[in-house]
């Protein structure tokens, strides 16, 4: 049936779409409110640049297609984030912090859950400039209140450090087979496989990644790691800088997880994810990034959220319908066109009807605009 939409892929319906919209402007307005510009990049890019600084993390979620005018091959986003890094590097190319926001729809070659849409509307937002820890907690804090205000507020944020792995990985001198292969079962937390493929490590590294694993819980966990895993001093700066958030954000549902290695070929430092018990995935996820601006002429400390607008708007409590008024058309009635414009003006939808349409035809008309003398009033339609 030529009618039907590939797999994953929907159409979002006149209650959906009201309600994502909706969702969309609060957040942006949240976003813009703390000085974070609004940028839209565009929805194809020559394939090389769509993926530098991404690695595999994105190549095979990428559509690609020829482009007919230059013979080059293009990619269909499957990421807002590493464009808006171009826009920061390339054409922005300010000093010092620069915070920008976006939303657009993103299109992956294959769904992340078997829940998820392969064309998220991904809202994020970055910042740039700036390689202390109070960067991350300004975009951890924006992630919480942005999820609040559209009404999924998260139950949990894991925290994770990338570079807790990295330094494993750098210690044991590992191939890129072999990182690839552990990256793969910590995702997994197949911790049979970790433990036969740690067998093969130099001695304390493979117990060290055997342990990352069971490394999550709350504040306890940095303390556990630090007596269970290597005093390497990069490792020590990665719990440093969890623990500065844990102090710094009391008031958030924190937790640790020190196996969390999403965007490892990108992310350089913390990372996090929000969760709500009525979602089997993270709802949001973000991490430091920095240096992935060098490819396009200028690294930059770098850190950031994005998530699925209509993946949320599912979650969020139904708010009550669409209501409006309907009334016949104005015409040259001159006094019901000012009345019309005035409930418009007051925020009110106010739906002519055209010649023919019945009232029992606008779904969401509750209340109707008539004469009554020389006024016009307003009453409610019955519902039957």
């Amino acid at each position: 049936m030529n009618w039907l939409l590939p797999e994953y892929i929907a159409d979002a319906l006149p209650a959906e779409a009201a309600r994502v919209e909706g969702l969309r402007r609060k957040a942006l307005d949240l976003f813009t409110g703390r000085g974070y510009e609004l940028v839209m990049p565009p929805l194809l890019e020559y394939l090389d640049s769509l993926l530098t600084g991404t690695g595999r993390d994105l190549k095979h979620q990428t559509f690609e297609v020829v482009d007919q005018l230059s013979g080059r091959t293009l990619g269909v986003r499957a990421d807002i984030t590493p464009q808006v890094a171009r826009i920061d590097a390339h054409l922005l190319n300010r000093r010092g912090v620069t915070r920008l926001c976006y939303c657009g729809s993103v299109l992956h070659s294959l769904p992340r859950t078997i829940a998820s849409s392969r064309q998220p509307l991904q809202i994020g937002a970055e910042l740039y400039g700036y390689a202390g820890i109070a960067a991350d907690l300004e975009v951890i804090r924006l992630l919480a209140q942005t999820l609040e205000i559209c009404g999924a507020q998260a139950a949990r944020i894991d925290l994770g450090h990338v570079g807790i792995f990295r330094a494993l990985a750098e210690s044991a001198q590992l191939d890129a087979a072999t990182e690839e292969q552990l990256l793969t079962l910590l995702r997994a937390k197949d911790v049979p496989g970790l433990a036969q493929l740690c067998e093969s490590l130099p001695n304390g590294i493979g117990e060290a990644l055997l342990r990352l694993p069971h490394l999550f819980g709350g504040v306890e966990v940095l303390a556990r790691a630090r007596a269970e895993l290597p005093p390497l001093q990069a490792i020590g700066a990665a719990l440093d800088n969890l623990a500065e958030l844990l102090a710094a954000a009391p008031e958030l549902p924190f937790s640790i997880d020190l196996s969390d290695l999403r965007g490892y070929h990108y992310h350089n430092g913390v990372v996090f994810a929000a969760y709500r018990p009525d979602y089997p995935a993270a709802i949001a996820q973000g991490g430091r990034y920095d240096g992935v601006g060098e490819a396009f002429g200028r690294a930059r400390p770098a850190t950031g959220f994005s998530f699925d607008l209509r993946e949320v708007a599912r979650l969020a409590p139904v708010g009550p319908s669409r209501s409006a008024i309907v009334c016949q058309a104005a015409g040259a009635d001159v006094a019901l066109r000012q009345k019309i414009e005035a409930l418009r003006a007051a925020g009110e939808t106010v739906v002519e009807l055209l010649p023919g349409e019945a009232i029992d035809e606008r779904p969401e008309g509750d209340r109707r605009l008539r004469p009554a003398g020389c006024q016009w009033i307003i009453d409610t339609l019955n519902p039957n």
